[in-house]
């Protein structure tokens, strides 16, 4: 296959990593909702525990529904150099969704968003300096990246003046604005140094489905380490979680629609790179302020001055990812990454030509077989089980919201989920 082949393949595709990565905003903005329920009396890290829970259930279902689990070990045993980057990965990511859920109870969802999202500033710094993006880019694609990047900082800077300055009028006082922003902005590090082993897995060729199932591996083990070491021992927590039953719902619930959107977060860094796909994702602050500020009425009490703070810094730093995300990939930076792409090759005894297919979407067939077995439907039985039985536990949360939002907002999501999954799999074949 020459290079003018991946360059189609590659411009063919810039399309779907798009529309991923606007679906991936969608679903992981509504699966912070649920995080308001610290809100009723929870810690922090019994939120961020069953959230995680949850999410350990989706990411075991959603492969075994998609490929079939007989894929996603084969593509595993192809590539075990990857397993200790996706346990990593997982280990981040649970670090940084309890220091979000601290975060929100500090300044609240419509605020704590715009400032963790300032991740794709560390991504960016990232895929530049250890995968070779936007090498040999153009002026304009540059211009692009780096005015967007300094968008999104004037909109945290924005955003934590307003913070500051008591400005959300959602109940947050100013003895706990600092602490709630130094916990998104340690979120928005985590979260930017998680997606290295992103971009390390998938110019190796692995499958996100694989990688996602091993990533839930790190997550739950950091984040039980945490609740039991930080949130006061085993036997705290079981006490928390026997008198909560009822929203354990819906913790679970937002784990497993954060596991849709990273999902979608995963293909669209697979196939645009970090420093396009994530903050094309980060667009999910749009459905943060439509949660936060619509069903739960977080700027209800905030005055003209402090509301347009919070609203024009939320625009401007969606304008700047979406300036970053709209830096098409020219001839020169694909080239680039080829050579990203030869280097992990002959670092881990790939085969060079299966790794640049998986790179442009098709299936090497080096990964096995897709045919289902018997414990497949087993692992999709003991889900659905699951969340069975939490829901015939589940309440309707001692919190102000307003249904109709939640209902409109949990159709257009839905809609997204049908639209992007489609193209993904009549393009990909979820590969």
């Amino acid at each position: 296959m020459a290079r003018n082949q991946l360059q189609v393949g590659a411009t063919r595709l810039h399309l779907l990593g798009v529309i991923c990565g606007i679906a991936a905003g969608a679903w992981l903005g509504g699966a912070e909702a649920p995080t308001k329920l610290v809100l009723v009396g929870l810690s922090p890290f019994t939120v961020s525990l069953c959230m995680v829970a949850g999410v350990f259930v989706a990411r075991w279902t959603f492969p075994t529904l998609l490929r079939g689990t007989s894929y996603v070990f084969c593509d595993l045993r192809s590539k075990p150099h990857l397993i200790v980057w996706a346990i990593l990965a997982g280990a981040l990511w649970a670090v940084g969704n309890t220091l979000t859920v601290f975060a929100i109870r500090n300044v609240g969802l419509s605020v704590a968003f715009p400032l963790w999202n300032t991740n794709c500033l560390i991504g960016i710094g990232w895929g530049c300096l250890l995968f070779r993006e936007l090498r040999g880019a153009s002026l304009t694609n540059w211009f692009k990246v780096i005015g967007g990047a300094v968008a999104i900082v004037a909109a945290a800077i924005m955003l934590g003046f307003s913070l500051l300055h008591g400005a959300t009028g959602s109940g947050v006082q100013s003895a706990h604005a600092v602490s709630g922003l130094l916990a998104a902005l340690g979120a928005s590090f985590m979260w930017g140094t998680m997606y290295v082993p992103y971009r390390k897995a998938y110019l190796s060729g692995m499958n996100p489905l694989s990688f996602v199932t091993v990533f839930t591996v790190g997550e739950l083990i950091t984040m039980f380490t945490l609740a039991v070491t930080l949130g006061g021992g085993v036997s705290h927590i079981r006490q928390e979680l026997l008198g909560a039953k009822g929203v354990l719902f819906w913790l679970f619930l937002g784990g497993f629609c954060w596991v849709v959107g990273d999902l979608f977060q995963q293909y669209a860094t697979k196939y645009i790179g970090i420093g396009r796909g994530i903050p094309l994702s980060n667009t999910n602050q749009l459905w943060g302020l439509a949660w936060g500020a619509l069903v739960f009425g977080e700027l209800a009490g905030a005055d003209r001055a402090h509301t347009w703070l919070v609203v024009g810094g939320s625009l401007v730093m969606i304008l700047g990812a979406l300036a970053i995300s709209t830096a098409a990939a020219s001839a020169e930076e694909h080239h680039s990454t080829d050579q990203a792409l030869n280097r992990e090759c002959d670092h881990y005894g790939l085969d060079y030509e299966q790794t640049r297919m998986a790179q442009l979407g098709m299936d090497s067939s080096s990964s096995g077989s897709s045919a289902r077995r018997w414990w497949d439907y087993l692992i999709v039985a003991a889900a659905i089980c699951v969340f069975v039985v939490l829901g015939r536990w589940a309440e309707i949360p001692a919190i102000a919201m307003n249904m109709r939002w939640v209902i409109g907002l949990s159709v257009v999501s839905l809609l997204f989920l049908a639209g992007a999954g489609w193209k993904l799999w009549r393009e990909t074949g979820f590969f």
